[in-house]
């Protein structure tokens, strides 16, 4: 039992280190700091121990730039500014700050989070590590991708090399683990399961709320069980054990059609308890190996944990919006019905990677060449296709876009390129729809009372920052930032 259950969590952890490789590949490729010299940062702001760095509010803003899908009646967007974007992130800053000082880090739901974050990046460097380690024994030579194409000729080499990766490193990785269990003496106390079952076997069978669908839900975990039986104990291994309560966990972790059906067994208990285990033993090992200590994962966690803090006061400020009721909304509407058309564009557009080339671009067009030759010798973007657009997709640039007529070529104008980039194009306006006057619905009514909530929220998250910031000392250096603004581009 313990080898299938072993191979199966491996193949787990090997997929954490697989997509951690991809992410250090990202992270190798990605620019580099802007600074005074090739090491050190520009900081623009600080407050606390925290430093806001020139290149993270360059990314900032334009985040900020790009329009809110969930308010989509906007066509009057105001692009954020530097100095707005600064005190953003520095209010930021001192949200976590403050929800330290609240000790919301000590709440479960916040502690369970940070943990298994911790735990997922310990097993990380954990395989990684060791397949490191052991790379002559995961190497794969020419003559077994040869063999591998032969036996498999629906795949490329690239493809036959990195399936012949991950068998071995599979099978390496299971070896492993199969030691671990064995050098931290894994010692299960089988004479608990039957209570343990039982235990399942009422929480699942017999609720105390009555639903109609039948399975265990996260409430009774915590509400329908004493501490005692939380704490039954199931196994040890060197430096730890493993409660009814982690088994519980493990259970909670996995979607309802796929819990298994046997857990009123001794086996199918077992089998769950195998993979409770997994984690924990793996962790240990880590941690005898002083992966936990590793700097620069202790820092990401420390990321990781500031964005916990910071949503989760956020959302405790949010919760104290009033709910709005059907006449706000309704009056809403009647003041503001400009806002409320259904404006729509189909355009289809050339992105250029540079103002020359979007103006090269554009003087072909005036001297007749067709559109889609223009496009496919210059567009940056590959099979793009004609597509209606929206205010609420193109932000502070629908404004350039709605001077245009159908049939009229208008540019070089900026425009959203991707996640984060601004860049120039070429826009053909295809249609121009101005839409007709929008009747108020249920749907509609729901959509105002987000809005209002919204704008709600934002004035009084506004105010919080402000009384944070007077809390919390901070300091900008307005000489780094002078010259930021993603709008003028090349």
């Amino acid at each position: 039992m313990v080898k299938i259950i072993a191979k199966k969590i491996i193949i787990t952890a090997y997929i954490i280190a697989f997509l951690n490789v991809h992410v250090r590949a990202f992270a190798a490729n990605s620019e580099p700091a802007e600074s005074t010299d090739s090491k050190t940062p520009v900081i623009v702001g600080q407050i606390g121990d925290y430093v806001i760095k020139k290149n993270e509010l360059e990314k900032r803003l334009i985040t900020e730039l790009y329009p809110d899908q969930y308010e989509p009646f906007n066509e009057e967007a105001v692009p954020a500014d530097v100095n707005s974007v600064l005190m953003l992130m520095l209010s930021e800053k001192a949200m976590i700050m403050e929800a330290r000082n609240l000790n919301y880090q000590e709440k479960e739901n916040i502690q369970k989070l940070i943990n298994d974050e911790k735990n997922k990046r310990i097993i990380n460097l954990l395989t990684e590590s060791y397949l490191k380690k052991n790379a002559d024994k995961v190497a794969v030579t020419e003559p077994e991708i040869e063999q591998k194409i032969k036996e498999e000729p629906r795949l490329n080499k690239e493809q036959a090399k990195k399936t012949l990766y991950t068998q071995k490193a599979n099978s390496l990785l299971n070896q492993y683990y199969r030691e671990i269990y064995k050098k931290l003496e894994v010692k299960k106390i089988t004479e608990n399961y039957p209570k343990a079952i039982k235990v399942h076997d009422r929480l699942l069978n017999h609720p105390i709320k009555k639903e109609n669908i039948r399975f265990i839900r996260k409430y009774q975990i915590t509400d329908e069980t004493t501490e005692e039986e939380k704490n039954i104990v199931l196994a040890t291994f060197t430096g730890g054990k493993i409660t009814l309560l982690d088994w519980f966990e493990t259970l909670h972790g996995l979607s309802p059609p796929s819990r298994p059906k046997d857990l009123n067994t001794i086996k199918g208990f077992d089998n769950l308890l195998e993979r409770t285990l997994t984690t924990p033993l793996l962790v240990a090992e880590a941690k005898l190996l002083g992966l936990d200590k590793d700097q620069d994962m202790l820092k990401k966690i420390r990321d990781y944990e500031d964005t916990r803090l910071l949503n989760e006061f956020r959302n405790e400020k949010r919760e104290e919006v009033s709910e709005i009721t059907s006449e706000e909304a309704a009056n809403y509407f009647n003041n503001n019905k400009k806002m409320f058309g259904n404006k729509k564009l189909r355009i289809d557009q050339i992105w250029c990677s540079d103002i020359d080339t979007a103006k090269r671009a554009k003087a072909e067009l005036d001297n007749g060449k067709d559109f889609e030759n223009v496009k496919q010798q210059y567009s940056l973007s590959e099979n793009g296709k004609p597509f209606d657009t929206y205010p609420n997709n193109q932000g502070l640039f629908w404004k350039d876009l709605w001077k245009g007529e159908p049939n009229e070529i208008i540019g070089p104008v900026k425009g959203f390129y991707n996640s984060n980039e601004i860049k120039w194009r070429i826009v053909k306006i295809m249609e121009k729809d101005p839409g007709k006057p929008t009747e108020y619905s249920q749907n509609l009514e729901n959509a105002i009372k987000n809005l209002i909530a919204n704008q709600k929220y934002d004035i009084l998250l506004k105010k919080c920052s402000q009384e944070l910031l007077k809390k919390y000392p901070y300091e900008i250096f307005p000489d780094k930032i002078k010259n930021i603004n993603p709008l003028e581009m090349p």
